[in-house]
């Protein structure tokens, strides 16, 4: 497996262990990141260990969701053949756009498949983005096929934004050879008794009535600003002459605590910035870390790597209930709500004085911790790579890989009629004796009824002609073999027995095809193309301007026609039934885009042939264009909303007067009737020819 990684976060040596571990679970991984960057105040230069596959990209613009990459490193990377092209940008960045756009340049270019994309998103707060950024957004994530994010809210949130593909909630990761707990100590005693001279002072503390009180080491690291509620903290330490604190890091707050802290000198001790080095022993010398983060408007906490670090060092930690703090933590800590002190000291205190919690706290910690691993991490990115390019994870030594076996239970035939009951006695003949059949009759024929019931198929009547898509979700509701697969047949449509167990048997073999189809012919022939890309707004600039042969078509970014299709049961169950508002035509299509985006794929099967014979949705070739071009229009708006439909009928308009005026004969006549067409609207030509307006149609 071949995998682009595209972050700029990556010139800090640390973030590039992901890349390092996924190397060593045979991943051909490389990195692209930015010559340097400015990492809290500092600028970090970008420096390659020995071998290590990561190029620097000179990049303009400084804020994570501003900045371009030069375009020239990221061209020539696009240029080789990648299975995953991963993202590590917000969805709504101006860098993840221009690596989408690059990438879907040089596949069209090279006429080859643009392969999947993977995103990041760390945003667990809903926020509408202004132009263009809400639009880049809405496009990046209807392109990905799946989005890694560091907290479930964030993963929420994508899907409530138009994301179809998977979310996958990977922690960001921790190195446990670095952050681990110091050895024991000898006599047992405390982490806070090896703290220097200049820290707290050691031993116990005078309390109000002159006796010993225990003295409880707390820390804290991060950014001193007010967003991260250390003012709280302050507060809470100076009730409470028990606790001591350890400051590490700077910001523009720290003036003020400071000034805070100098009304009980000896307390609180401030270390300024640490190098990323001096952690792991800052954090052993503590008895307990506070994370006290609190809520504002426009920030909450996306994921808190100070508290992971900290459990893996065998420090117990005290946060508040904040952003994605309660999932870090968990139950491996103590959670108190964001901006109370009072309850934030009591938390501190009962950690540092309990030892039989404390213990708890720092095993559970280090369980925790552990799934946090850079190894850990490494895995869950590798299934995620797997899930989408359909390729099974390597089996560890000395194990075989499972391969999905066909089924013994052959799929359940479902017939969707409308009238034509001699196409339908020939579809159904070559099955007879050997599937279950369904026939949905949308048509109320007593002749359909009889020629489902003399080939010992079952005949459902919904009483009324929904279309295709709900004459499907009607069998699919009344299904003889709930569980079983399900083979869709259009009445125009003949297919022997054996090309349907070859076909279920492909279907089978790939854990992540959700549907297949057979090649197809017609009866003088000929071979019917049965894959296409699924349509786009671009797809359609690119057809006008008579490229479509360019236009990548793969199992990943493609659909495989309805009129005879195998559908797994387990996408079914997760995808559920088709949409019901296309009545004719690219219900499929919306079907197998929905499934794609969760990560399943569609195959055509060469070993499997059907005889497609045509006619059976309508014989009046006017009344078929205007349901297939309406259904277009639903599917672009759905997909692609408003503004991408008008791009798309632009493209169409363009196209079609382009060809009206350089065509002659019957393919300009064909032209203009497009042109007018889509002049006039697709769905608003199908509510004048019908009288019938469908769900979610404009005005």
């Amino acid at each position: 497996m071949k995998v682009l990684r595209v972050s700029h976060s990556a010139v800090v040596s640390t973030w590039r262990e992901r890349e390092r571990q996924l190397r060593d679970r045979g991943v051909d991984v490389r990195l692209l990141s930015a010559q340097t960057w400015d990492e809290g105040g500092a600028v970090v230069p970008l420096v390659p260990g020995p071998g290590e596959a990561v190029r620097g990209a000179r990049t303009v613009g400084s804020h994570p969701a501003l900045f371009l990459y030069d375009p020239r490193p990221l061209w020539r990377a696009l240029g080789e053949p990648w299975d995953v092209v991963d993202i590590h940008e917000e969805p709504f960045a101006l860098a993840t756009a221009q690596v989408l756009a690059l990438s879907r340049l040089r596949s069209l270019l090279a006429r080859r498949p643009t392969p999947p994309v993977v995103l990041y998103s760390a945003q667990n707060l809903t926020k509408r983005y202004p132009p263009p950024f809400r639009w880049l957004e809405a496009w990046a994530l209807r392109t990905a096929a799946a989005v890694s994010v560091c907290n479930e809210e964030a993963g929420r949130i994508c899907s409530a934004k138009g994301l179809r593909g998977r979310v996958e909630v990977i922690p960001l990761g921790v190195d446990p050879a670095r952050f681990s707990p110091a050895p024991p100590r000898p006599g047992g005693m405390s982490a806070s008794a090896s703290l220097p001279a200049d820290g707290p002072a050691g031993g116990a503390a005078s309390g109000a009535a002159g006796g010993p009180q225990p003295r409880v080491v707390v820390g804290y690291a991060g950014r001193l600003a007010a967003h991260k509620g250390v003012d709280v903290l302050l507060r809470a330490v100076l009730a409470d002459e028990r606790l001591h604190l350890r400051v590490a890091g700077g910001g523009p707050a720290a003036p003020a605590l400071r000034q805070a802290a100098a009304a009980t000198p000896g307390r609180i001790t401030f270390l300024g910035s640490l190098d990323e080095a001096d952690l792991p022993d800052f954090y052993r010398g503590l008895d307990v870390l506070a994370v006290p983060s609190l809520d504002t408007p426009t920030w909450v906490e996306q994921f808190g790597r100070v508290a992971v670090e900290a459990m893996a060092c065998g420090t117990p930690v005290v946060a508040s209930r904040s952003g994605a703090l309660p999932d870090v933590v968990g139950g491996a800590g103590l959670l108190v709500p964001p901006g109370d002190p009072v309850a934030l000291g009591e938390a501190l205190a009962r950690v540092g004085t309990d030892r039989v919690l404390a213990a708890r706290l720092r095993e559970a910690g280090a369980a925790r911790a552990a799934t946090c691993s850079w190894p850990e991490v490494a895995r869950r990115y590798h299934q995620m790579y797997s899930a989408i390019t359909s390729a099974a994870p390597s089996a560890p030594a000395g194990q075989v890989a499972q391969v999905a076996a066909a089924p013994a239970d052959p799929p359940e035939v479902v017939v969707v009629a409308y009238g034509s009951p001699e196409l339908l006695r020939t579809a159904l003949a070559p099955l007879v004796g050997h599937f279950t059949v369904t026939v949905v009759d949308n048509s109320s024929l007593p002749q359909v009824r009889e020629v489902t019931e003399a080939a010992g198929g079952r005949y459902l009547d919904p009483g009324h002609n929904g279309g295709f898509g709900a004459g499907v979700n009607y069998a699919l509701a009344h299904r003889q073999l709930p569980g079983n697969d399900v083979l869709l047949l259009n009445p125009d449509a003949v297919v022997l027995p054996a090309d349907v167990d070859a076909l279920h048997r492909a279907l089978r073999v790939d854990p992540r095809a959700a549907s297949a189809g057979p090649v197809q012919v017609g009866t003088d022939g000929s071979t019917a193309r049965v894959r296409w890309p699924y349509p786009s707004p671009l797809g359609s600039w690119v057809d006008a301007a008579g490229l479509g042969r360019l236009r990548p078509v793969s199992d990943e970014r493609s659909f495989v026609i309805g009129s005879l299709l195998l559908l797994r049961a387990e996408a079914l169950a997760e995808v559920g039934g088709f949409d019901e508002r296309f009545f004719l035509y690219a219900e499929e299509t919306d079907w197998a885009l929905r499934a794609t985006r969760r990560g399943w794929r569609h195959v055509v099967v060469p070993q499997a042939r059907a005889v497609h014979v045509g006619g059976g949705t309508s014989d009046n070739p006017q009344v078929r264009e205007t349901h297939f071009h309406a259904s277009q229009e639903r599917y672009l708006r759905k997909h692609f909303g408003p503004g991408g439909w008008r791009l798309a009928q632009t493209a169409v308009v363009v196209g079609s007067a382009g060809r009206s005026l350089v065509l002659r004969g019957p393919s300009r006549d064909s032209a203009r009737r497009r042109l007018r067409l889509y002049l006039h609207g697709p769905v608003r030509a199908e509510l004048t020819l019908t009288g019938i307006r469908r769900a979610g149609d404009p005005a």
